[in-house]
């Protein structure tokens, strides 16, 4: 049996995507590159906003106008959250899989399209990758208990439950030694790892544990909630270089009283003295965010104080959003949101403003010499190179232009100067 599977949505639901194709090739099916060679065609589906919700229902309708006579499973988040309705309403899918029945996908699969399994799946390890040559995501927690007001996690993951140290590190181990370079470790809330248990964050004595690993590799640390980032983990990340001083923290807006309202305790300047602690201990730290627009009770005030932290914060990265009223969740019922058309307005103001913030972050990089990963060639063979720095998480930061006069292997580690900038993205020559 083959099959073709679409993976839509966050890198939480790209290792869920990894996982259902090793229990599926672990049975006897065979992953293939073009919808057009399967037999059957899997969307793993995002159902965090409206606009990935749509995506998802799009590419599912698309491929059956396209291939009207395969069978086509939607599985993922939109059809663990909708299970039902999906079921009842989605004429066009064969079978609904939610993210809840990752080790039940190699059965269903094969139920549909007819076959028998030749071989019982075994809960295997991750092998086929979809990340950047290189670099693989780790999840070392599902779902979330901290209840943002806007947020429909819960609803669809459900609370956190924290995997074991030694689970987390022998999967990092088998990566590594399969010559993974970076791991990217992921949670809803990665600050939140092990308060399951007893109520600490165990993120500390993870990376600890992580530290015992041989060789040279980076560790990513992706999704630190700001009201409780772990400080003591500044002091592992300073003792190990191979733990990138790199820190993804939505901080989302900074009205108090929006803040309030989304249910989160922070505040801009308790906000701003952690990015001061953080860079004070940490130098070369570059620190990414995302804002959200729109929230409902956003007043022209609210947004000046958005600017505001905007303009102190001097972040590296930002993403902006704009609020997606979800059933569900508590600020579906909340009362004066913003027209689209001003949501959207806010966004672009802070996208412009923060393009220039970013330059002069990412200058400062310019004239050092560097360690960055390889991941692909552009132009054919005389091309240039494109890859990574530290300061560059996978898919959503800028991007490394490579020169060299050798001949580079992506997902492999090259030493260069920085020679420059093209807007915030940066150029490299490979000494």
């Amino acid at each position: 049996m083959k099959y073709y599977l679409e993976p839509l949505g966050c890198a939480k639901n790209q290792v869920d995507a990894e996982t259902m194709i090793a229990n599926l090739n672990d049975a006897g099916a065979l992953f293939v590159e073009n919808p057009d060679d399967a037999d059957l065609l899997i969307v793993n589906s995002c159902g965090f906003i409206e606009e990935a919700k749509r995506e998802a229902i799009n590419v599912t309708l698309n491929f059956r106008k396209i291939y009207p006579a395969k069978k086509i499973i939607l599985a993922g988040c939109l059809a663990r959250r909708y299970f039902k309705e999906l079921e009842q309403e989605l004429s066009e899918v064969d079978a609904v899989a939610g993210s809840d029945s990752l080790d039940d996908i190699a059965p269903l699969a094969f139920g549909l399209t007819g076959e028998a399994p030749p071989r019982a799946a075994s809960s295997p390890a991750r092998v086929k990758l979809l990340s950047a040559p290189g670099s693989a995501y780790v999840k070392i927690a599902e779902g979330c208990d901290n209840r943002c007001s806007f947020c429909a996690i819960p609803l669809i993951r459900g609370g956190l439950r924290s995997r074991s140290i030694a689970g987390i590190v022998s999967e990092c181990r088998a990566l590594l030694k399969n010559g993974l370079l970076e791991i990217c470790l992921i949670a809803q809330d990665t600050a939140s790892y092990g308060k399951d248990t007893d109520g600490v964050c165990r993120l500390p004595d993870l990376l600890k544990a992580l530290s015992s690993l041989e060789g040279d590799f980076w560790v990513r640390l992706l999704y630190l909630h700001p009201d409780h980032f772990p400080l003591d983990i500044l002091e592992t990340i300073a003792a190990d270089r191979r733990f990138l001083p790199y820190f993804d923290i939505p901080f989302q807006h900074a009205s108090p009283r929006l803040l309030r309202a989304m249910n989160r305790r922070g505040r801009a300047d308790t906000y701003i003295s952690l990015i001061e602690r953080i860079r004070n201990f940490l130098p070369d730290s570059v620190i990414r965010s995302t804002f959200m627009t729109g929230f409902p009770g956003e007043s022209d005030a609210d947004f000046k104080l958005l600017l505001d932290f905007q303009h102190a914060a001097r972040l590296d990265w930002l993403g902006v959003f704009v609020f997606s009223r979800e059933e569900g969740v508590p600020a579906y019922n909340f009362k004066g949101r913003p027209s689209k058309k001003n949501a959207r307005e806010r966004k672009r103001i802070l996208e412009t403003r923060q393009i220039r913030i970013t330059e002069e972050r990412m200058g400062r990089f310019t004239g050092r010499l560097m360690t960055a990963l390889v991941e692909e060639q552009v132009d054919g063979e005389a091309g240039p190179y494109i890859g990574r720095l530290f300061c560059h998480a996978p898919e959503v930061d800028g991007s490394l232009v490579i020169e060299s006069a050798a001949a580079l292997l992506p997902g492999t580690f090259v030493k260069g100067l920085v020679t420059g900038q093209a807007g915030f993205d940066l150029k490299l020559r490979v000494q």
